[in-house]
Formats: structure tokens, sequence, C-alpha cells
């Protein structure tokens, strides 16, 4: 098995772009089912041919799916590999926000600290001699 390397910034940018639309999320996942020509996915959308090939083009410039010619058919596949590391991202991020959650848990759950364990650092607030006129 090949060790997935971290996703450069620019390819973090170029997935996040990708699946930040419904459509395109939808062409995955259809891709993921099964290898699909680009006709047959243009014939679920209410959109131009020519939309659906740009769709398709921004999931492969972001290695989320692989296209290949045979015959005249473009046909489209979800690239796994890039699936998997975008997945170990997430992953990642997850880890980093279930750290943060759990330690402010803690400091929520922690007994507040007694009115005698410390020391006062409030100011008099009784007015001065100077401050009360003569």
């Amino acid at each position: 098995m090949v060790a997935q390397r971290e996703l450069t910034e620019a390819e973090v940018d170029r997935v996040f772009h990708a699946l930040a639309t419904s459509t395109r999320r939808d062409i995955l996942r259809r891709t993921i089912e099964n290898e699909q020509s680009v006709s047959t996915l243009a014939a679920e959308y209410e959109m131009s041919f020519a939309a659906v090939q740009k769709h398709v083009a921004v999931l492969e410039a972001a290695n989320l799916i692989v296209k290949r010619a045979e015959g005249r058919e473009r046909l489209v596949r979800a690239n796994p590999e890039m699936i998997a590391r975008a997945k170990a991202l997430l992953a990642r991020y997850e880890e980093l926000w279930r750290s943060r959650i759990a330690r402010l848990d803690d400091l929520l759950a922690a007994p507040a600290p007694s009115a005698g364990s410390t020391t006062s650092t409030t100011k008099n607030t009784e007015p001065t001699e100077h401050e009360q006129g003569d």
C-alpha cells in the first residue's frame, strides 16, 4: 500500500472548491458508485451538456475524478486515492476541533475557585480624600 502524502494548500483549495457545489458533490457520488459517461451524467441534470462538462472539469482539476476516453465517449470515475486523502484531511480537522471542545469541557467542568483561596485584586472603591472634595 502506498503511503498517503498530505495535500498541498493548492490541492486543499481545489478539493474544497470542487465540493462546494451540490451538483459536483452529486457527480462525485454517482461516479463512486460506477463509471459513467459525461453524456449519461449530463442527462440527469437540468443544465446544458457544456455546464456539466465544466463541473466535471472542476472535479478532475481537484483529482477527485479521473476521466478517460473510450471511443467517442469520455468516461468518468471517482479517484479513491484523492477521496481518501481528502477524508484524512477532514479527519485531522475533526480531531483538532474535538480536542478543542474537550479542553473547553474540562475548563467548564473544573470547580470555580473559592473566594477565600484567591488574593483579592479588586480596587478599593471608596473615594479618596482628594476625590471627596472639601
